[in-house]
């Protein structure tokens, strides 16, 4: 018999705080960042994912949004570790999942083949990871507090 597991992204306020004194630093020094790196920008906040249960099966993203808004999600890969290294370019995953709402009252939208594959690839590394970390890039009227954000998976009893 299967279940269903609802799993909240949690913003990650220490790791973004801490990209976002790199990318700080790098400025007041005058200096570049590493070829490949991947700077924070300042719409973006690290969100993070943990994982209560290894063998998932995506099924859908629950995703609130204000009216409109805009809202594109990046995993980062099982080879970014936070504490001993930058984020570099390479270490992103497509495909990213990008919602939105143009107008006031409209149904929330996706590119839902993109979204479909992006929550199975989650799932996939759900398997060997216990945490994931992901950028959540806010545009066009939302922000960390206007956005609420969970995966709902199947699992096995």
């Amino acid at each position: 018999m299967s279940s269903e597991l609802e799993l909240s992204f949690r913003p990650d306020l220490d790791l973004t705080e801490l990209m976002r004194q790199r990318a700080q630093s790098l400025q007041q020094r005058g200096q570049k960042r590493q070829d490949g790196e991947r700077l924070l920008r300042p719409n973006e906040t690290v969100y993070q994912l943990d994982f209560s249960k290894q063998s998932l099966k995506f099924s859908r993203w629950s995703v609130c949004l204000p009216d409109i808004a805009r809202l594109t999600i990046t995993a980062t890969s099982q080879l970014w570790t936070p504490d001993l290294t930058n984020l570099m370019n390479r270490q992103l995953l497509e495909p990213v999942g990008v919602f939105w709402r143009g107008e006031k009252d409209q149904i929330l939208q996706c590119y839902e083949a993109d979204s479909y594959e992006f929550g199975e690839r989650i799932a996939e590394l759900a398997k060997i990871r216990k945490v994931m970390y992901f950028l959540f890039a806010f545009g066009e009227g939302c922000n960390s507090e206007t956005v609420n954000c969970s995966i709902i998976f199947t699992t096995e009893s």
